[in-house]
């Protein structure tokens, strides 16, 4: 099975909300971007929240545009073992340290996991450090969650803002 490993985190300063996914699928990984693959609703979803057409900008603008609205990036898990893109495939995953990066977001207020996975390794990485922050549980962006449809998502999106 093929280890696989998360990207840097997108935030600064003035970073008040910050969005935590589980470990970027396999179209990001090749593309060396968040939220990569095509049918990804990422880019929708929060552009829907900020009012920015997000998903019609290249990727360097959409990370500036996020961070202009104070929105930061990463993911939960530093690496891990995966066949595929599912989050239920992953194997003996090390944790990325999320203590100390919000420790270093001193506008830090809500903290968004993109799924039940983020929010499970998430919640319990930050421990008690948590209680100082909004804490919400996204709907997954993935294609792999199309059940549930982009309204209904974005409804529970929109709570970051």
């Amino acid at each position: 099975m093929t280890r696989h490993a998360s990207f840097a985190p997108v935030v600064d300063a003035s970073t008040e909300k910050l969005i935590l996914g589980s470990l970027p699928g396999a179209a990001s990984l090749a593309a060396g971007r968040y939220y990569a693959h095509p049918r990804n609703q990422f880019w929708r979803l929060v552009g829907a929240v900020i009012g920015a057409d997000l998903a019609g900008l290249p990727y360097d603008e959409r990370l500036a545009t996020l961070l202009r609205h104070r929105i930061g990036l990463w993911d939960v898990i530093a690496d891990a073992e995966r066949a595929g893109s599912l989050d239920a495939a992953i194997r003996s995953h090390a944790p990325n340290d999320l203590q100390s990066l919000v420790a270093s977001l001193p506008a830090l207020r809500t903290i968004g996991f993109n799924g039940g996975t983020a929010a499970k390794i998430g919640r319990a990485q930050l421990g008690t450090l948590g209680e100082r922050y909004r804490l919400l549980t996204l709907p997954s962006s993935s294609p792999a969650h199309a059940a549930r449809s982009f309204e209904t998502k974005l409804a529970t999106w929109r709570l970051l803002v």
